[in-house]
């Protein structure tokens, strides 16, 4: 968890595809031993998240971050947006983690339902050791995934892992 790493490695998988107008995300598999993920075959081509897919692939986070911030000022409304900006920040070299939270917050609050928005900042709880506000994550994202997802499953890991590494 240290230093913004998340278990799946690089980006949230939902960064390369957008599943309904309602802004929410389909998981997509890993490549083998790959730090990206791969893009879903329904994603629907967004540019800005094309272009931050080349900061990402550079792990530049500084750069994605100012972009996204960008996106975000040009479309607040939008919580991909705010999710993708949220994440970039917490990637980077000391995240301003007040930041990050505000923006994982608004994605939220613009979709509730956002899958990747809560596994995100459930991770992003773990990392300032607050283990109760990321289980009510992991808890919605039970609730949102009747048959099991992607995101569930991967901050159910970080929770054991976290939970393992403070025993």
């Amino acid at each position: 968890m240290g230093n913004g790493t998340n278990t799946k490695g690089a980006l949230l998988a939902a960064l390369f595809m957008t599943a309904s107008a309602a802004s929410t995300f389909i998981p997509t598999a890993h490549a083998a031993g790959g730090n990206e993920p791969t893009p879903a075959a329904t994603w629907t081509a967004d540019p800005v998240v094309e272009q931050l897919q080349a900061y990402v692939k550079q792990k530049d986070w500084p750069r994605a971050a100012t972009y996204m911030k960008d996106a975000v000022a040009k479309n607040p409304g939008n919580a991909d947006y705010n999710n993708l900006y949220a994440f970039a920040v917490r990637k980077g070299p000391n995240p301003d983690m007040a930041l990050v939270f505000k923006h994982y917050n608004e994605a939220l609050r613009i979709d509730p339902k956002h899958r990747n928005a809560h596994e995100y900042i459930g991770e992003a709880y773990l990392m300032v050791n607050n283990l109760a506000k990321a289980k009510e994550h992991l808890v919605a994202l039970d609730r949102l995934c009747t048959f099991g997802c992607e995101e569930y499953t991967e901050l159910k890991k970080a929770v054991a892992g976290y939970e393992a590494k403070k025993k």
